[in-house]
């Protein structure tokens, strides 16, 4: 049953706790508020403001679990916090681990500070859970994909366009990365897990697959070049760096260029391309 005082006070509590920059937002010079505006939360949970000032308000319809998990990510809540603002609406709390998707607010706050740079969040099966904007200029917005398809892994061997985002010369590499990845994640998480369920998938679908899979190859890590191509800039040589939560299976992934160099410029175009729309 939903606690609708203890969710009022909790999400008045969270909100006025957070501050713009904490979000990624401008403070501006004239601001008085404590913490987030009710407009400002709202816009963070992909929901009006007005449905967003019910709830704090004691009113409004049941919220769905599907709303809940918007709001625990728009406010940067911990896993316990999620968890408790489940039960505060009378749900029961998602499970944690590989399948969550509930990012944490350290990764989201090193993310929110990214603005000029290509960055995303990713699971352990390769499922991007957030990109900056430059992110979504590099390689468009993969937050768009559902099913399998969210998973890059599952892509490269359904998806021809997948590879054209790739330099030519670093496919085989990719191919051998992204199932020796995959075979991992299944000896970890079991024979009913998601991993399990794409590898299933892959093995009837892609014959390529299969062949690379029947090599039993494990433990091919991510190189820390990678050489994209973008449909309007070319080539892009990018230095990536990663970043892992500790508590969950989610990864920071920055894409860095070396000063001066023409990957360089090509970022500086990028942000430009990406202010303009999507490619």
């Amino acid at each position: 049953m939903i606690d609708r005082t203890g969710l009022a006070e909790f999400l008045r509590h969270r909100r006025q706790s957070l501050q713009p920059e904490d979000v990624g937002l401008p403070r501006g010079q004239r601001r008085r508020t404590s913490g987030l505006r009710r407009e400002e939360a709202a816009a963070l949970c992909h929901m009006s403001t007005d449905y967003y000032a019910r709830l704090e308000r004691e009113r409004g319809p049941h919220p769905s679990e599907q709303m809940i998990a918007s709001i625990a990510q728009g406010l940067h809540l911990s896993l316990d916090e999620r968890d408790h603002l489940f039960r505060l609406a009378g749900h029961t709390a998602p499970p944690r681990g590989a399948d969550s998707r509930h990012i944490s607010p350290g990764l989201l706050r090193i993310l929110d500070r990214l603005h000029d740079t290509p960055a995303e969040i990713v699971t352990e099966l390769g499922e991007t859970l957030r990109q900056t904007p430059l992110g979504i200029a590099l390689t468009g917005d993969l937050t768009l994909y559902s099913g399998p398809t969210r998973s890059i892994g599952y892509r490269w061997f359904t998806d021809p366009a997948t590879r054209q985002l790739y330099a030519p010369e670093d496919h085989p590499f990719l191919t051998r990365m992204f199932v020796s990845g995959l075979r991992g994640a299944v000896t970890l998480r079991g024979p009913g897990s998601r991993a399990a369920h794409y590898a299933d998938l892959l093995l009837a679908q892609s014959q390529e697959f299969r062949e690379v899979w029947n090599k039993h190859e494990v433990g091919i890590r991510p190189r820390e070049l990678k050489r994209f191509v973008h449909p309007e800039l070319g080539a892009l040589e990018l230095t990536c760096q990663t970043l892992l939560d500790p508590d969950q299976p989610h990864f920071l992934l920055v894409y860095t260029a070396i000063p001066g160099s023409e990957s360089y410029e090509k970022l500086q175009l990028l942000s430009v391309i990406g202010a303009q729309g999507p490619h």
